[in-house]
């Protein structure tokens, strides 16, 4: 009883998952994969609620755990789940909705265990806005940002900032296995852009002045430790405002390290913000300044642990099994 931790990830996710999975191996601890993509064509899950109490049960790829097998969950990635396109699109629709309605409730009852990181909080700090105000209350420093659908607002802040400015969305397109319609990584905003900023009134941005950096930081948080990696996406042409575009045969990860003041100033962060993972993205300026962007409760780490080594899996195993 109470001896498996239940995961929760999606069919083309590996590294990581393996990589936790055999942590809790060598310290004697099963794990239970879900990939929640595969619900409902392909695991079953049951609540029910009787005078006996509520007993919830999950079956998938063979093997099936109740409720009280699980001590902690580990909340990887949650996705969209994925019906049978065979389906008439309108009863497709009525499968999806309900399947994530349910999915939602059994996870619900897990409310009483360990999570990394638990539903809720994780919600809660994905608003950018929110995290950004938070960030500035400890005391690290935001970039100069504009949250709006009024285009003469951007084009206000545009002139604020001499034109450096570069734009982003709030949250990621994509929520399910399949590609998004359109992506959009972080880009320069330049003035032929904002002879289009009519197009807010349709969908509103997020503006920030653009930092000049010496490298990009990517930050696994776990607990209350920091896992630095550093990346010098300048020397890539097509990875000087977004790190993710940047060739890696022109510039890797190294490992690296923050300040104590700033890790101090993260782990005050992520208190407020309820997260025990969480990967952070920071920008350090040309003359040692750190710059706070941004906070993925469930963002990558994967290249950190493979390229720099760095056990990270080792401490989220921890953090799982942790009491506290």
């Amino acid at each position: 009883m109470n001896d498996v931790v239940l995961i929760l990830t999606h069919t083309a996710d590996h590294f990581t998952v393996d990589r936790v999975a055999a942590a809790l191996g060598w310290r004697g601890v099963r794990s239970f994969r879900f990939d929640t993509d595969c619900f409902p064509l392909e695991a079953q899950a049951s609540v029910r609620i009787d005078s006996r109490g509520v007993g919830q049960i999950l079956t998938y790829r063979g093997s099936t755990i109740s409720a009280e097998d699980v001590r902690s969950v580990w909340a990887r990635k949650l996705w969209a789940p994925r019906m049978d396109q065979s389906l008439d699109p309108r009863f497709q629709t009525m499968c999806a909705t309900e399947s994530s309605a349910m999915l939602q409730g059994f996870l619900a009852g897990f409310q009483h265990v360990r999570w990394v990181n638990d539903p809720v909080s994780d919600y809660k700090a994905e608003i950018k806005m929110r995290q950004l105000r938070l960030a500035a209350d400890t005391g690290l420093r935001v970039p100069r940002t504009l949250n709006t659908n009024d285009p003469e607002q951007a084009r206000a802040f545009y002139n604020e900032v001499g034109g450096a400015m570069v734009a982003k969305l709030l949250r990621p397109l994509s929520t399910s296995m399949g590609p998004a319609p359109v992506f959009m990584y972080t880009s320069e905003v330049s003035d032929a852009d904002l002879a289009d900023a009519e197009m807010l009134r349709h969908g509103p941005m997020v503006f920030q002045e653009k930092i000049e950096k010496s490298c990009e930081l990517r930050i696994a948080y776990v607990g209350g430790r920091c896992f630095v990696g550093s990346v010098d996406a300048a020397k890539s042409a097509r990875g000087q405002v977004d790190w993710r575009l940047a060739d890696p045969d022109e510039c890797g990860w190294r490992e690296d390290e923050a300040p104590a003041d700033v890790t101090s100033r993260l782990n005050d962060l992520m208190t407020r913000l309820g997260l025990v993972y969480g990967a952070i993205d920071m920008i350090r300026t040309p003359d040692g300044e750190h710059v706070f962007l941004e906070v993925n409760p469930s963002g990558e780490w994967g290249m950190l642990e493979k390229n720099l080594g760095l056990p990270i899996s080792e401490a989220i195993a921890e953090a799982l099994l942790s009491n506290t």
